[in-house]
């Protein structure tokens, strides 16, 4: 096969990958916005196809010029044929993660897949492989633990002092109208400046997630295109935008629906607390040159704040002096009332829902396993091409 028609299965195959990332990111980025109903799905996924595409033009040509350069010792082995089966098991992975709407990890699935390439030619750079590894670990670990102590310790006098409410069913609190020549933001009735305040926030940490999914993800879809120099870089981001916005449109929805509704209750409050340690985390990672893994990191700190939530510690009340006894029970209380938030220990046991009100422990056993699966099977798979297949002719 010539250069031409492997060209255009490696850009249809870099839409494909594109269209995943999409698929995969929203999620994590808005989930919690749309969980606590503060914008629609539709809002959603037109937030971050803007901010992606703003953070892939900007800082993202930085990201495309550098990947593949360090994780692998020769990049002579990034060869039309090679990049167009990279990106087959980046796209194929993460739209089986995807299709059962779990989130995967973008940046583990392609960083999987060139690292498998880069093992199966003993090209591969071990040490900047094992320090983004380790970060990796660290970084949803942190979050996890973070989102725990919040959602245990400090969520009801968060709560209590932003004083945000769910808005259930009805119209979501931001909306669009659009009944003038100029759009404008509509906020829904009842809501006071707080409530105001907050859904602005948890929005505005969503279009920094996917500010900050833009300037490195679209390197896992364009960088192994652009590095055979027969396309030019800004065209390569369009094509490769368009493809994330498709997915954020169509795919997505499944991300949402398991990122703000399946794993945990996520009032606005919380949506908030999620969004800033999250948020926080790829921040910093990117600082220092990690590509952030934050679609783990955001869904570990939604784990960990329904966990921190559903295990406070309440002293039953109508026992005998000396005789406290204490039970794990769901956290969310009174505060969802607008009441004055209960330290732990202070809560009425017909006041507290089950635990499994607000954490869901079967569907958090769903996202951990297909987060491990989704990077396994494009690393698994590349390396096994990229080893035994004969026409790669490594």
């Amino acid at each position: 096969m010539n250069a031409e028609p492997l060209l255009v299965i490696g850009i249809l195959t870099a839409i494909f990958v594109g269209y995943n990332i999409g698929g995969s990111t929203t999620g994590p980025a808005f989930g919690p916005a749309v969980g606590a109903n503060v914008i629609t799905k539709l809002m959603a996924a037109a937030l971050m196809s803007v901010f992606f595409f703003v953070g892939a033009i900007t800082i993202g040509p930085a990201v495309v010029d550098t990947l593949g350069r360090e994780l692998v010792t020769d990049t002579s082995v990034f060869t039309m044929r090679s990049n167009v089966a990279v990106l087959f098991f980046i796209g194929g992975a993460l739209f089986v993660g995807n299709y059962t709407g779990v989130p995967a990890s973008t940046s583990m699935t392609a960083v999987g897949a060139i690292a498998a390439l880069g093992f199966a030619t003993g090209e591969l750079n071990w040490d900047v492989l094992g320090e983004i590894v380790v970060w990796w670990i660290v970084a949803p670990i942190v979050g996890f633990w973070v989102a725990g102590m919040v959602g245990r310790y400090f969520y009801p006098r968060l709560n209590a002092w932003v004083a945000i409410e769910e808005k259930q069913g009805g119209r979501p609190m931001v909306t669009v109208d659009r009944s003038s020549l100029v759009p404008r933001l509509q906020f829904g009735a009842g809501a006071d400046r707080r409530e105001i305040t907050g859904a602005l926030i948890v929005v505005a940490i969503g279009c920094l997630m996917g500010f900050s999914s833009g300037t490195s993800n679209i390197a896992n879809a364009i960088a192994p295109i652009y590095g055979t120099g027969d396309v030019d870089m800004v065209t390569l981001i369009l094509i490769g935008s368009a493809a994330v916005a498709v997915g954020c449109f169509t795919i997505a929805r499944r991300t949402l629906d398991t990122l703000g509704n399946d794993i945990t209750n996520l009032p606005l409050t919380a949506a908030i607390v999620v969004a800033v340690i999250s948020s926080g985390i790829v921040v910093g990672l990117s600082s220092i040159g990690i590509p952030a893994s934050f679609v783990v990191i955001a869904t570990m700190s939604i784990i960990g704040l329904g966990w921190g939530r559903a295990t406070r510690t309440t002293t039953l009340s109508g026992v005998r002096a000396g005789e406290e006894t204490r039970v794990s029970v769901g956290a969310l209380t009174a505060e969802e009332e607008g009441e004055r938030s209960p330290k732990i220990g202070e809560e009425e046991p017909e006041d507290i829902p089950k635990a499994s009100d607000l954490f869901d422990p079967s569907t958090t056993a769903r996202v951990i396993l297909m987060q491990n699966v989704v990077p396994a099977i494009s690393t698994i798979g590349a390396y096994l091409t990229f080893r035994f297949v004969p026409i790669f002719g490594f």
